[in-house]
């Protein structure tokens, strides 16, 4: 692959973006290619700007790095936009937003009221890559992954592939009840946030069955260490993850169990 640009907004996510970094330093087909960081808190983005160069040059990658506090200026030149940015995700204004909905009985992001900001943010990004970059494909790696890519590609006339990690959840699956995720095989389609596991294979058979013994004999053994110790249960194997399977007969992904509408969400004693 020849050298492109790469475009990462709302680069003040350190973990994030350093992960991406490592990933882009660790593709030998991108050398040459320059990483533009871009965000609005300048202090986070010189954080990760330095970093990134350090991290780049103690793996020897050949990777030129830039930043910048300017979306339009960013955009110059980009072939690929990656966009993790989120707007107003600070404790204060999660805060108010979700005891605004709890008043009208939401407990779980039902208004969906956290989104707007973002999804405003998506188009107002996928506008200005119409008018700078319009040959260059954007990442959406922020959420809401779903609506914020179908906004975009039917509004604008961009390329576009919304990404998330959550179908990663069948490993979590694999690995508490006792199978290597190596060894595993498994497809969940759906839109974001709502997959489920249709294929579930180990070693080439079927796993499903012994998802099913684990319920019925090791789950509930597996939920009172958990509350014993005091530790989070992973919301991939908790109550809630497997009477949804019950219900529906297909093992929910990744954060299909945490949906907005879900049953447990009348109350937050009832959530808990």
């Amino acid at each position: 692959m020849s050298s492109v640009k790469v475009t990462i907004i709302g680069a003040g996510s350190v973990v994030f973006s350093l992960a991406l970094v490592k990933d882009l330093c660790l593709t030998e087909g991108l050398s040459g290619s320059t990483v533009c960081f871009m965000d609005i808190n300048e202090e986070r983005l010189d954080v990760i700007y330095r970093l990134g160069k350090r991290y780049a040059e103690d793996l020897g990658a050949n990777l030129k790095f830039e930043r910048s506090l300017d979306r339009e200026e960013a955009l110059q030149d980009t072939d690929f936009v990656i966009n993790t940015a989120t707007v107003s995700h600070n404790e204060y204004v999660m805060k108010a937003k979700r005891e605004l909905a709890s008043k009208f009985g939401y407990f779980y992001g039902g208004t969906g009221m956290p989104e707007y900001h973002n999804l405003q943010l998506m188009l107002e990004i996928a506008m200005d890559m119409e008018r700078i970059c319009p040959d260059a494909w954007i990442l959406q790696a922020g959420n809401p992954v779903f609506e914020g890519t179908t906004l975009m590609t039917r509004e604008t006339g961009i390329q576009a592939c919304g990404l998330c990690h959550g179908h990663y959840g069948y490993r979590t699956v694999a690995r508490v009840i006792g199978l290597d995720p190596e060894k595993v095989t498994f497809q969940a389609p759906g839109l974001n946030h709502n997959i489920w596991m249709t294929h579930f294979y180990h070693e080439g058979q079927d796993a499903y069955p012994l998802l099913d013994d684990w319920i019925a004999n090791k789950a509930e053994e597996y939920w009172a260490e958990a509350d014993k110790k005091g530790v989070d249960i992973p919301a991939q194997m908790s109550r809630a993850a497997i009477h949804q399977y019950k219900m529906f007969g297909l093992m929910p992904i990744g954060d299909t169990p945490r949906g907005g509408g879900w049953w447990y969400h009348t109350d937050m004693d009832t959530r808990r």
